[in-house]
């Protein structure tokens, strides 16, 4: 039996990872910031540092240790 953890969440590598990118790709001037700065890390540096923004409308941590980074870098470089 497959287990549930090893198939991500719809389609992404876990819950955080899809809930940042969900509101990066779904927010125009979020999206439009993130592929201006071009990787998600400089994107939560704005968002945490400069904003003081340190989590999602959802509650999620733009910080959480989860987030696999690189696949959202990859959605910021293919949107």
């Amino acid at each position: 039996m497959t287990n549930p953890d090893e198939l991500g969440y719809n389609g992404w590598t876990n819950y955080e990872t899809w809930n940042v990118a969900l509101w990066i790709d779904n927010d125009q001037g979020l999206h439009e910031i993130a592929q201006e700065l071009g990787s998600y890390s400089k994107l939560v540096e704005l968002l945490t540092e400069e904003l003081d923004n340190h989590y999602t409308p959802d509650g999620v941590p733009w910080k959480d240790s989860g987030i696999n980074v690189a696949e959202v870098d990859e959605m910021i470089a293919g949107s």
